[in-house]
């Protein structure tokens, strides 16, 4: 590597990613006693929720509007304590705003049963982000840079290429670190096949959007002009796309959606005795998990089931689901009473469009033999993102290179400790090198909630236990004296040491 004559680095942890996954691990080493300079963060923007936030951005999450998350999932503080709903109502009453405040503590402690589940505003954990990559030293550890390959060296310890290229030159470094973790988040938006097949073959990028690419265009040209829209997938997303057209039938009421779903939703997915509710086609939950797959029975459950059964677990406890606001539930019964809003449901057999530019889905309704055709002068595709490994370059070459096992649903096969036990580096003279992971790219594991806050840091807690219990140097345990010293230092907005 030397003799390349490339820019070498050596460290002792690598995050890769340098998303919220790379946060929640490295802020973990930093209050188990790891040095600042003896880490290294990957990524391509500084900011560890710059993409999570476009992509909010991007599906009608602005800043003011709340994340589908629980009050003490806090990336910024692994302890959860005080949560977000806490920090609100404190806020809320320093503005002399009581009764609001009250109405937020009630909120939380009369949760899901008598009052709808509290989430918080984007902006808020945004910025509690922002105060906790000051405190770990965030800045110091973060380096530029797309990660092209990863290779185990002979020496216990893996090399990470990466290109620090941008418009202006092009350049490369290697970094050689001991201990790896990968979190590099969705590697893909994913877009429904028959609308990939249009935009390339029309190249119409504007009347065809995908919810988490920026399409603000489209509700500007609804508001200046009226129109009707075409929404495929009915999870959260749909629900925010509903919201946000809603808002803009309050400036032009010529608006009119047409969702498209793929099979009728009479009932909610059953497990054991429970069951979710239904209205109008649209599956509740309040997060993308039942609760008790965080830390309950659920939890403890997929732990020990055998990898062939999990997958049958997941599909049971999962599907697509949209959260239970008043608001929302609101907007669809005053759209199908009014008329703007409707529910088709059929399977796509193609997109194409007509002579006046506009876009014509033809489907097929499973109780008839014809063709039916939808149209529309735009098409919103809800229906999600791509985290399967072969979408990745970087994943889809560790995988050939190591030949690594994937799970049932496509992703990176991790044991309980979020380890890719495959990877382990051993050498005869050196301390063994270890490789860990964690998000969405580790679905269909050990662990079901994997991509939200708590998860990644459930993952990143495992993993850096595993090293304690390794007797890693440099990695102490996280006992009660250590958590009460590091959350005052927390309270306190001071330097983890």
């Amino acid at each position: 590597i030397q003799s390349m004559g490339l820019p070498v680095e050596e460290i002792d942890w690598a995050a890769v990613g340098g998303g919220l996954g790379s946060l929640m691990w490295v802020d973990l080493l930093r209050i188990c006693g790891v040095k600042v300079d003896r880490i290294a963060v990957l990524g391509m923007e500084e900011q560890p929720y710059a993409r999570y936030r476009r992509l909010c951005l991007n599906s009608q999450i602005p800043l003011r509007e709340r994340l589908r998350s629980n009050s003490d999932a806090c990336p910024d503080n692994i302890w959860g304590w005080p949560p977000y709903a806490v920090r609100e109502a404190w806020q809320e009453l320093l503005k002399g705003r009581f009764w609001v405040s009250l109405k937020l503590m009630w909120q939380v402690f009369a949760e899901p049963t008598f009052a709808e589940t509290y989430t918080p505003r984007a902006g808020n954990v945004f910025d509690a982000i922002d105060r906790e990559t000051v405190r770990i030293g965030w800045n110091q550890m973060f380096r530029y840079g797309r990660v092209r390959g990863i290779r185990k060296t002979d020496d216990g310890r893996y090399a990470i290429a990466y290109s620090r290229s941008n418009a202006d030159r092009r350049d490369h470094a290697f970094l050689i670190a001991k201990y790896v973790h990968l979190a590099t988040g969705y590697p893909a938006i994913q877009f429904l096949p028959d609308l990939q097949a249009y935009r390339e073959k029309t190249q119409d990028f504007d009347s065809v959007v995908n919810a988490y690419e920026s399409h603000d265009g489209v509700y500007e040209k609804l508001e200046a002009r009226g129109g009707s829209v075409l929404i495929r997938g009915r999870g959260i997303v749909a629900s925010r796309v509903v919201q946000r057209i809603y808002e803009a039938r309050q400036r032009n009421r010529n608006i009119q959606v047409l969702h498209l779903m793929r099979s009728a939703k009479p009932q909610g997915n059953k497990f054991d005795r429970a069951v979710r509710s239904v209205e109008n086609h649209y599956e509740f939950q309040p997060f993308n998990w039942p609760k008790a797959c965080w830390g309950g029975e659920l939890q403890v459950m997929l732990e020990k089931a055998a990898p062939e059964s999990r997958s049958q677990l997941l599909t049971d406890w999962g599907g697509t689901t949209t959260a239970q606001r008043s608001d929302w539930r609101r907007i669809v019964k005053e759209g199908l009473s009014q008329g703007w809003y409707q529910i088709t449901f059929g399977e796509v057999e193609k997109v194409d469009r007509d002579s006046q530019n506009r876009t014509v889905t033809y489907i097929r309704e499973k109780e008839l033999k014809g063709q039916i055709k939808l149209e529309a002068d735009f098409i919103i595709d809800a229906t999600g993102l791509d985290a399967k490994v072969k979408t990745s370059p970087l994943l889809d070459d560790l995988v050939a290179q190591y030949n690594l096992p994937l799970n049932s649903l496509g992703r990176l096969s991790a044991n309980n400790d979020f380890e890719l036990s495959e990877l382990r580096n051993t050498s005869p003279l050196h301390a063994e090198g270890r490789v860990y992971t964690a998000g969405a790219i580790t679905l269909g594991g050990s662990y079901a909630p994997v991509d939200s806050f708590l998860g990644l840091q459930y993952a990143a807690l495992r993993s850096v236990e595993s090293l304690a219990a390794n007797g890693v140097p440099g990695v102490g345990k996280l006992t009660v004296w250590r958590s009460i010293v590091q959350w005052l230092k927390w309270i306190f907005n001071k330097s983890p040491g």
